[in-house]
Order: structure tokens, then C-alpha cells, then sequence
């Protein structure tokens, strides 16, 4: 690790937005580490450390699409679930 201070270059996106709103609409799990990820984004590239900081932001995408994902696929099955019973006449409440 090279010392000299913090990169001239912008950091990379830490895809935080995505996170959050993965956490908040679909997946709370993967979500919040899509979260952690994306909050060591910046404190790896102000220390100098390029290759972190590239490998928590990639994580942080990860990570939030595979929350997006899942909370996508939860909520499809869910109503196809209360389709199927409502169309068989079972009560849900």
C-alpha cells in the first residue's frame, strides 16, 4: 500500500442509493451488507486503498441487485400464493 495520501482520481461509485433503497423495498439481509459494503467504499479510497475500494463497491452492487432480486421473487410467489388460495375459496384472514 503505497503512503502519500489519498488518490488524485475520484473514488468509485459506492452504489450507497441502491443499497438503501434495496434494503428499504426488498431485502433487509442482503440489503444491509450491500449497505456495508458501500460505506467502505470511500474510507478504503481515502487510505490509500484502490483495490478495497473496487472490491466493496462491486459488493455493494452485488449485493443490493441480488436483494432487489430476491425481494422481487418473495413478492411475485407471495401473490400468486393468494391467487391460488382466493381462487380455491380459502380464506387468508
Amino acid at each position: 500500500m503505497p503512503y502519500g495520501g489519498a488518490p488524485v482520481s475520484p473514488p468509485p461509485q459506492n452504489n450507497l442509493v441502491l443499497a438503501i433503497l434495496a434494503t428499504v423495498l426488498c431485502c433487509l439481509p442482503g440489503g444491509i451488507y450491500a449497505i456495508i459494503q458501500a460505506n467502505k467504499v470511500n474510507t478504503l479510497w481515502a487510505q490509500g486503498d484502490q483495490a478495497g475500494a473496487h472490491a466493496a463497491a462491486a459488493q455493494a452492487k452485488k449485493w443490493s441487485i441480488i436483494s432487489a432480486v430476491a425481494g422481487v421473487v418473495v413478492g411475485v410467489i407471495y401473490f400468486i400464493f393468494v391467487f391460488l388460495a382466493a381462487a380455491n375459496g380459502v380464506k387468508t384472514r
